[in-house]
C-alpha cells in the first residue's frame, strides 16, 4: 500500500511541476501598451532633453532597450496591421490610414495577434485606438476581442480638425464594444480612462492568460492632457501629454504587482510612427534620425520600443539589431504555444535575440513601404538604400505652434541613395557611387519586394497580396 500511495505520489508531483513549467513558458499575459506618433526622442531614455519619464525609463532600466525597433509603416492603419497579423501591411492590402465610414478594413480571413490567443484560451482586451476598420464587420470584438473600449480611429477625424475643418463632419464617438457610449466634445480624460479600464481587465483576468492591447490615441494631435497633467511639466502640453502617458504605464505596472503578476507578464511599450513634425510644438523629436512620420526616413519609423519580463530578460539590455512590427505575431505564437495564421507572414520569432541568446536580428533585410505600396527603401545589415520617390519635409522650417500645423513642401529624388547607418544615423552622407557590391545586394533584395509585394513606383504587382477588407 504505502509503495502503492508513494507511486501515485511521484506522479503528482511530475504532474505539478511539468504544469507549473508549461504556464510559466507556455502562458504568459502579454500587456502590449501602442503609443499614436510618440517619436525617438520623446523618452528620456531615449534622449529627450525636455520631458521626463521615469516609469517608461524604468521599464528599460528592468527590460531590453531596443534602438533599431521600426514601426511596419510610418502611418496609422498600416502599422497597427503589421502589429496584429506579423505581415507587411501592403501584404494585405492595407495602406495609409482609414477614415470615418471607410469601406475598408482588416479582411476577416486573417489571423489576428487577438485570435490567436484567443484561441489559446486568452482572455483578449482593447483599451484605445483600433484604426482597422469602424464598419461592424471590421470591429475589434469581431476579431477576437472579448472587450473594447475605445475610438474606432483617429482623435483627430473630428469636426473641429485645425487643417481640414469640413472633412469630418460627425462627432468622433468613444465605443464600448460595438455601441457607442457618447460624443467626445472633450478629450481631455481619454487617457486616464484608457488606463483606468486597462487596469479593471487586470484585476478581472488576474487567473486567466490575457492580452491587453492598450493603443493610446495620444500624443496624436489633438493633444489632450486631464486636468492633473495640464501645465503640471511648465514645458508645454505635448510635454504634459507624455508625462501623463508614463504616468499611466506607471499604473498598469502597479497592477501588475498588485495581483502578484509582474513575474508571469510581458510588457510591451513602443510607437506607431514617428513624430507629425508640421505640428512643431504639438510634436515629439526624432532626435539625430531623419524626418518624421510619413517618410521612410529613420525618424518616420525608428521608435522606441521597451520590452520587460523579468523570468527571461537581463535587465538593462540594450539592442541595436533591427526588427520590425511585424515581429509580434511570430514572437508570441511561440512564447504562448499558439497557432499562427496559415496565411504567409513576414514578421520572424525575435525573442532569442530579446533574450540574447541569438546576438543577430532574425531578419536578413527589412521592406520600407509607404503609401500605396510604394516601395522607398530596403535594408540590410547596417545598410539602407533608398529608391526614387517623392516625400514630404518641412525642409528646415519650424513647425507650427499651438496645434495648427504648417504646410509640407514635396521633395523628389530622382536616383537610388545609400546610407550606412551604423556610421551615419541621420542619413546625411550617401554612398551610392562608393559601394557598388552593397548597392547590388539591396537592388536585388528590393526585386525581390517586388516580386512578391509589388511596386507602385516601378508599376509591378505582387504576387504575394491578398485581398483587403471590403463592405458592399
Amino acid at each position: 500500500m504505502a509503495k502503492y500511495n508513494f507511486k501515485h505520489l511521484f506522479i503528482i508531483i511530475i504532474i505539478f511541476v511539468f504544469g507549473c513549467e508549461k504556464s510559466h513558458h507556455t502562458s504568459p499575459n502579454i500587456v502590449f501598451i501602442l503609443t499614436d506618433d510618440l517619436a525617438y526622442a520623446d523618452l528620456s531614455s531615449y534622449g529627450s532633453e525636455y520631458i521626463t519619464t521615469p516609469n517608461i525609463d524604468k521599464m528599460a532600466n528592468d527590460g531590453v532597450k531596443l534602438t533599431s525597433y521600426y514601426a511596419a509603416q510610418a502611418v496609422c492603419s498600416a502599422s497597427r496591421a503589421a502589429i496584429l497579423t506579423g505581415c507587411y501591411p501592403n501584404r494585405l492590402g492595407i495602406s495609409g490610414a482609414f477614415g470615418p465610414n471607410s469601406k475598408k478594413g482588416i479582411n476577416p480571413d486573417e489571423l489576428l495577434l487577438s485570435e490567436m490567443l484567443k484561441n489559446n484560451d486568452y482572455k483578449t482586451g482593447i483599451f484605445g485606438k483600433w484604426h482597422l476598420g469602424d464598419a461592424e464587420k471590421f470591429m475589434p470584438t469581431n476579431h477576437g476581442f472579448d472587450e473594447f473600449y475605445g475610438i474606432l480611429f483617429s482623435n483627430d477625424m473630428w469636426p473641429y480638425h485645425p487643417e481640414f475643418p469640413d472633412a469630418y463632419p460627425e462627432d468622433l464617438l468613444l465605443y464600448r464594444n460595438t455601441e457607442p457610449v457618447e460624443a467626445l466634445i472633450d478629450q481631455s480624460d481619454l487617457t486616464k480612462n484608457i488606463t483606468d479600464e486597462s487596469i479593471r481587465f487586470i484585476d478581472e483576468n488576474k487567473d486567466n492568460p490575457f492580452f491587453l492591447y492598450i493603443a493610446h490615441p495620444q500624443p496624436h494631435v489633438p493633444l489632450f492632457a486631464s486636468k492633473e497633467f495640464d501645465g503640471s511639466t511648465g514645458k508645454g502640453l505635448f510635454a504634459d501629454v507624455i508625462t501623463e502617458i508614463d504616468f499611466s504605464v506607471g499604473r498598469i505596472i502597479d497592477a501588475l504587482e498588485k495581483n502578484g503578476l509582474s513575474e508571469k507578464t510581458i510588457v510591451v511599450f513602443t510607437s506607431d510612427n514617428g513624430p507629425w513634425l508640421s505640428y512643431g510644438d504639438h510634436a515629439g523629436s526624432s532626435g539625430i534620425y531623419r524626418e518624421g512620420k510619413g517618410t521612410a526616413w529613420e525618424g518616420g519609423q525608428r521608435v522606441p520600443c521597451i520590452i520587460k519580463y523579468p523570468n527571461e530578460i537581463e535587465a538593462g539590455t540594450i539592442i541595436d539589431e533591427p526588427v520590425m512590427g511585424i515581429d509580434w505575431m511570430p514572437t508570441f505564437s511561440k512564447l504562448t504555444g499558439s497557432n499562427l495564421s496559415e496565411n504567409k507572414i513576414d514578421g520572424k520569432d525575435i525573442w532569442p535575440l530579446i533574450t540574447q541568446r541569438e546576438k543577430k536580428s532574425p531578419h536578413d533585410e527589412l521592406y520600407f513601404y509607404y503609401r500605396e505600396n510604394e516601395l522607398h527603401a530596403v535594408r540590410s545589415g547596417d545598410w539602407k538604400l533608398y529608391f526614387p520617390r517623392t516625400y514630404r519635409s518641412l525642409n528646415g522650417k519650424p513647425g507650427g505652434t499651438g496645434g495648427m500645423p504648417v504646410k509640407y513642401e514635396m521633395n523628389e529624388v530622382s536616383d537610388n541613395e545609400l546610407y550606412n547607418l551604423k556610421n551615419d544615423p541621420g542619413e546625411q552622407y550617401n554612398l551610392y557611387n562608393e559601394k557598388i557590391e552593397i548597392v547590388k545586394k539591396l537592388e536585388d533584395i528590393g526585386e525581390r519586394a517586388r516580386k512578391d509585394l509589388g511596386d507602385k513606383l516601378t508599376s509591378r504587382i505582387g504576387k504575394g497580396v491578398r485581398e483587403i477588407g471590403m463592405i458592399d
